[in-house]
């Protein structure tokens, strides 16, 4: 406004500049003088606002920017104060459409932060979630039992490893499809969608048999089982329910009574015989029947061997059951392994020289220091020891050894008995397994080597193998920890 009221001195200070004077027109054009002093002091007047209006508009342009450059700052920083940034940078008093555009730059900031948050958030779930379905999905692998998983539309969500042998399938193209359209028995199919079709019973069962491609019958015992996730995950306020549908294979469980039945007649029989011969010479003795002193010594020597071997049994079973229970109570304490084995060593010597074994002992002249249960060690080495006398034919040979490991102290219990074929060394610790062609040598119930291999594994962390050929022998050998410095010397 200024400007434009200064306008008539700026037309007299053009017109001295020019040389003229409004009362004197110009010659060839009337009133052209006039004209182009008006013209000059419009152009003038006109880059003079445009300058002002450039300074204005460059004036803003630095606040906005100061404005936004104290948003960022405060974004970065967790302002949440928004107004204070937009106040700093605006000053008073407000512009209100760079105030109005600032606050709306803030609020789209906080906007983004806050998603942001939500993102990384979800991304946290999301991982989560996935690692626990791995975690799900591995375990089921292990499962020995062929397992698959459906929706409600009877689309395959899942099948563990088992069932993809037992169907063939590969999971990544199978996952999705009709469960129809996977299973290759049709009898099978029809079972299922039968069951399917119950939808009031949450647990159904039936029995299906097939034939492998090597021509094997399987017999499978068929457990559905319904359910539904709790809550509404999905947010579509509809239940989602599904199918679990386990195989479990009848012959397995066939076997297991089997061995079941077998271990039942095996103890029967270890008791039978020891009880039998108490009796019969309880009865001499009643009899009176030892005439003199050496017979009934005798007979008292047999009936003390007999319930000692009763008493052995009897503590397998319950300790093997206690172990396994994880009920036992164990009381490790610092001792040397070689005085173990000589115990043991000579409880089975008697029993060796019965068939006239040979029982050596090669035991380190070295201190081997172990922290163990003596009573439950006692007893692995034992079960070794008798197990190797009762397999090793009249006139062999048991070895006893011991030595300083690498990684701990080691046992060994070798003998020249028949030795294992590969197959059974893989099953010998198995509970109530014995190895066919050794039944008619020597009765056992099964369960002195897995009794052993509990005691060194589960109770004292160690590790028992067998090396073994057969016709020649075998070598079952103990590695256990080795007692630190420390222990032995609190100890002693």
């Amino acid at each position: 406004m200024r400007l434009i009221e200064q306008g008539p001195q700026l037309i007299s200070a053009v017109e001295a500049v020019w040389g003229m004077s409004s009362s004197t027109p110009s010659p060839s054009i009337p009133g052209g003088g006039a004209l182009w002093l008006w013209v000059l002091t419009a152009a003038i007047l006109s880059a003079a606002a445009a300058g002002v209006v450039y300074a204005v508009m460059r004036r803003r342009e630095r606040r906005l920017a100061d404005c936004l450059a104290d948003l960022a700052a405060a974004a970065e920083h967790g302002n949440e104060d928004r107004d204070l940034a937009v106040r700093a940078s605006v000053g008073e008093p407000f512009d209100s459409i760079l105030t109005s555009l600032a606050r709306r730059l803030s609020d789209a900031v906080a906007g983004t932060a806050e998603r942001e948050q939500l993102h990384t958030a979800l991304e946290i779930k999301y991982g989560r979630l996935t690692a626990e379905l791995a975690g799900l999905k591995s375990v089921l692998d292990v499962v020995p039992d062929p397992i698959l998983i459906c929706d409600a539309a009877q689309n395959l969500s899942f099948a563990n490893q088992p069932a993809r042998r037992l169907f063939a399938m590969d999971s990544d193209s199978a996952e999705g499809r009709a469960l129809g359209t996977i299973l290759r028995a049709e009898s099978l199919w029809e079972l299922l969608s039968a069951m399917l079709r119950r939808k009031n019973a949450p647990e159904q069962g039936a029995s299906w048999e097939c034939e492998t491609p090597d021509g094997t019958r399987r017999s499978f015992q068929i457990h559905l089982y319904r359910s539904s996730l709790q809550g509404d995950p999905t947010g579509t306020g509809e239940e989602k329910s599904f199918h679990v549908i386990v195989f479990r294979d009848m012959a397995a469980l066939g076997d297991l009574r089997r061995r079941h039945a077998e271990f039942v007649s095996s103890v029967s029989h270890e008791m039978k015989t020891p009880l039998s011969a108490i009796r019969a010479y309880v009865e001499l003795l009643a009899d009176g029947d030892a005439a003199d002193e050496g017979t009934r010594d005798e007979f008292l020597a047999i009936i003390d061997a007999q319930t000692t071997r009763l008493q052995r049994l009897i503590e397998n079973l319950l300790n093997l059951a206690r172990i396994e229970a994880g009920i036992i109570k164990v009381n490790k304490e610092p001792r040397s392994l070689n005085d173990l084995l000589e115990e043991a060593a000579t409880v089975v010597e008697p029993q060796a020289g019965l068939k006239q074994i040979t029982l050596r002992r090669e035991l380190s002249p070295l201190y081997l220091p172990v922290l163990a249960d003596k009573d439950l060690l006692l007893q692995a080495a034992i079960n070794l020891l008798s197990n190797a006398v009762k397999y090793t034919p009249n006139g062999g040979t048991v070895t006893l050894r011991s030595r300083l490991a690498d990684d701990g102290v080691l046992f060994e219990v070798a003998d020249t008995g028949v030795g294992l074929a590969p197959e059974d060394c893989q099953r010998i610790f198995e509970r109530f397994y014995r190895v066919d062609r050794n039944k008619d040598m020597a009765s056992g119930t099964g369960l002195g080597l897995p009794l052993a291999k509990h005691i060194v594994e589960d109770v004292h962390r160690g590790k028992m193998s067998v090396a073994s050929r057969l016709g020649e022998g075998s070598t079952f050998s103990v590695l256990l920890p080795r007692a630190s410095h420390q222990t032995v010397s609190a100890a002693g």
